[in-house]
């Protein structure tokens, strides 16, 4: 059973950081392509970042030079490091992992992020 387990959201002011954890267990991790997303109340989830398994990375025109994913594949975790947070990145922040196997696709329960003005 693959499980994905998010940490590191909390309350923080505008312009402040925050690093996210997601520590994945029963998955062939450093095949696996990841990704953090975001939904935000009444809009709809939505891609922050990704990185695959061979470190290729994608942003959100949105987080760009603010945000940065990473993976360590000796500790099956995949970090999103937030810097110059604002208001517009409160949400709830997802963590998911893609693999060529079964489960094809899983999801973490969430961590929120909450940016103050």
């Amino acid at each position: 059973q693959v499980q994905l387990v998010e940490s590191g959201g909390g309350l923080v002011q505008a312009g402040g950081s925050l690093r996210l954890s997601c520590v994945a267990s029963g998955s062939i991790f450093n095949v696996d392509a990841l990704g953090w997303y975001r939904q935000a109340p009444g809009k709809q989830r939505e891609l922050v970042a990704t990185i695959t398994s061979s470190g290729r990375i994608n942003y959100a025109d949105s987080v760009k030079g603010r945000f940065t994913i990473s993976r360590d594949n000796t500790k099956n975790t995949v970090y999103l490091q937030m810097n110059s947070l604002k208001p517009e990145d409160t949400a709830v922040y997802y963590c998911k992992r893609e693999g060529g196997y079964y489960p094809y696709v899983s999801w973490g329960q969430g961590t929120q992020v909450t940016v103050s003005s």
